[in-house]
């Protein structure tokens, strides 16, 4: 028996669309889901850093604030972030409830470092950055001494020329010799 090819095309659209309509309505009963279930952001908090300067109160541009995040004992990276001209640096990506290491560098101060327990949606930290101090030290110099390095920029130790009496400067023709100065003894 022989149908014609119209009844066939019929018959196979019916066949497919009752085939996805059965398996439409099992993947609706169906208890296993695939694919990921959503799980939400945790809770973040705005932190904003202000850096100043010790002696004046004025704002430090340019500072980098390095933010270090733990949370439940992990860390959860660093993040670096550079200082407005009014010396603020914002972040609004540190989870709440973390404890968080916040350091400042600025070129000619002190690094600062510090850690801070993060509970609330926003916080706001100041900063005062201080000239570099003295650096207390238990070591010896080379004859024996406590280390006697100052405060501040160091130049490197160098060691001093030989002072040479200077060779007497020999007067070019046509020109006068160079006076002598005033300190000199003459004979009476």
């Amino acid at each position: 028996m022989s149908f014609p090819r119209s009844l066939w095309s019929r018959i196979s659209v019916v066949c497919i669309t009752a085939l996805l309509a059965t398996s439409s309505l099992l993947a609706q009963d169906s208890p296993v889901k695939r694919g990921r279930k959503y799980k939400p952001p945790p809770e973040t908090s705005k932190i904003t850093v202000l850096v100043t300067k010790k002696s004046n109160g004025k704002p430090i541009m340019n500072a980098a604030v390095i933010f270090n995040p733990f949370k439940d004992g992990k860390d959860i990276g660093n993040l670096e972030v550079k200082t407005d001209p009014d010396g603020k640096a914002t972040i609004d990506i540190i989870p709440t409830g973390s404890l968080v290491r916040v350091q400042v560098i600025a070129n000619g101060f002190a690094t600062y470092a510090e850690d801070y327990q993060v509970d609330e949606p926003t916080r706001e930290i100041a900063i005062a950055m201080l000239r570099p101090q003295e650096q207390v030290s238990s070591y010896m110099d080379n004859s024996g001494k406590e280390s006697t390095r100052k405060a501040g920029v160091q130049e490197p130790v160098r060691p001093k020329p030989a002072t040479d009496s200077k060779p007497a400067q020999q007067a070019k023709p046509g020109t006068t010799p160079p006076a002598q100065s005033s300190t000199s003894t003459a004979p009476q």
